[in-house]
């Protein structure tokens, strides 16, 4: 067998960025290079294994099964490497002082919690400040380091680091609420229905509601009794019987395992990317940040 080849690295670690970002443009500004040099990069290895691993399309790319296969195997690997090089960057730089993170409650419980607990009693010398402003905040502008938020609400010019699996999205509502009104089959029966809806920024419109089953995709403008910025209310306004509100699976498992809130349209609700932490490119990362997002940084 031949040895790998010096380039082949590189193009695996390409083709890990694409695959774990689910996008050519986040794995570009991730890798630091041009959207075009990534797409000629998984081609050319593509072409040099001989199957096909990423599927490309006008929204979204998807890894295919000997894509996910590949990614198996190269992960562990990948991330001893990552682990090892960051332990020697902190050598003789202790991290210290504050990091400042922007994020909304249900990153902040699910995601940021877990991380940051541990790391402030691995390394006293760190203060973390966490915001759970729902808005979307300047980091720049508002003086954060850095946020986690979807992918979706992350601007082209930050650097995005994956930080959560995939997630789904759940319409739930009381069993008292469905005695009342005939649980909804399809997005489209929604309108007959009280849902609650959530609006994090006052300037913008509430969020409309998107599902997607064999490749349809509906997008719903609802209405109902209340509008809030915080999921946990819209979920607190669902338990006791105003209308159905759509959130994080997360948010509400405990409740749809105990009864207290019974899911619908769990058909039209596929999975998408989660969490990302990001921040701009252009500031100085300290090694307190980078030691906060080697410990975040998603790994199946």
């Amino acid at each position: 067998m031949s040895r790998m080849k010096r380039d082949e690295l590189g193009d695996l670690a390409v083709f890990m960025a694409v695959a774990e970002e689910c996008s050519f443009t986040r794995a570009a500004t991730r890798m630091g290079v041009s959207q075009s040099a990534i797409s000629h990069t998984v081609r050319r290895l593509e072409s040099s294994i001989g199957v096909k691993l990423l599927n490309r399309s006008s929204r979204k790319v998807t890894i295919t099964d000997a894509g996910e296969k590949l990614l198996a195997a190269l992960r562990p690997g990948f991330g001893q490497v990552e682990a090892r090089i960051e332990e020697l960057r902190l050598l003789g730089d202790t991290p210290k002082g504050l990091i400042r993170i922007t994020t909304g409650r249900a990153a902040a419980k699910t995601v940021l919690w877990p991380v940051v607990n541990q790391l402030v009693k691995d390394y006293p010398e760190i203060c973390v400040e966490v915001n759970t402003d729902p808005k979307l905040a300047d980091l720049t502008e508002d003086r954060f380091d850095c946020g986690i938020r979807l992918g979706e609400y992350i601007g082209p010019d930050m650097i995005a680091v994956r930080v959560g699996p995939s997630i789904r999205l759940a319409a739930v509502a009381s069993p008292e609420y469905f005695k009342k009104h005939p649980a909804p089959q399809h997005p489209s029966e929604l309108d007959a229905h009280r849902c609650i809806a959530l609006r994090f920024n006052v300037h913008d419109a509430p969020y409309d509601w998107e599902f997607e089953k064999d490749g349809e995709e509906i997008v719903k403008r609802i209405s109902g009794p209340f509008i809030f910025n915080d999921s946990t209310m819209a979920i607190d306004a669902a338990r006791l019987g105003h209308g159905i509100c759509f959130v994080t699976e997360a948010e509400v498992s405990e409740d749809i395992e105990e009864g207290s809130l019974r899911r619908v349209l769990t058909d039209w609700c596929p999975e998408f990317e989660g969490f990302h932490l990001f921040y701009a490119g252009r500031r100085q990362v300290t090694s307190a940040m980078r030691l906060l997002i080697d410990r975040l940084r998603y790994r199946d």
